[in-house]
């Protein structure tokens, strides 16, 4: 058994049948406790934090996230988590397209707001801050 929980065939050199999974509990390393109860993880779980927040930003689900681990950090490669992979790969770069296409279309609504001449109603600032001063009194 290798330190991150996976069952390790001996002809694993290019063998991907010979790779499996661990579950969950099998490769979350169980934090060292303190007298007083404190959990007291090794510097080492610091990257795998790093690796699970991005990837929860990125969007991807928890299941997703259990399931890819183990295949991350023990650098192992299978065509099921390649494709995996790949697929969460794509879904990110669709959602950056999105996002880019939002930004952009904000970019236009700045642009053309920002000048007297775009056909809104023209506020300064300090005629917001007389408004908002107008409509709290009674």
């Amino acid at each position: 058994m290798n330190p991150y929980g996976f069952v390790i065939g001996p002809a694993c050199a290019g063998d991907a049948a010979a790779v499996s999974a661990p579950s969950r509990s099998d490769h979350a390393a169980a934090p060292r406790r303190s007298d007083s109860g404190q959990r007291h993880y090794p510097e080492s779980a610091a990257d795998r934090v790093h690796l699970i927040q991005m990837l929860y930003a990125a969007g991807l689900s928890s299941r997703t996230i259990a399931e890819l681990l183990p295949y991350v950090e023990a650098k192992v490669s299978t065509p099921a988590s390649r494709a995996r992979l790949a697929a969460e790969r794509d879904r990110i770069d669709a959602r950056i397209a999105a996002l880019t296409r939002t930004r952009d279309r904000l970019d236009t609504v700045i642009q053309i707001s920002g000048s007297p001449g775009s056909g809104c109603t023209w506020v300064e600032e300090h005629d917001v801050a007389a408004e908002a001063g107008r409509s709290a009194t009674p």
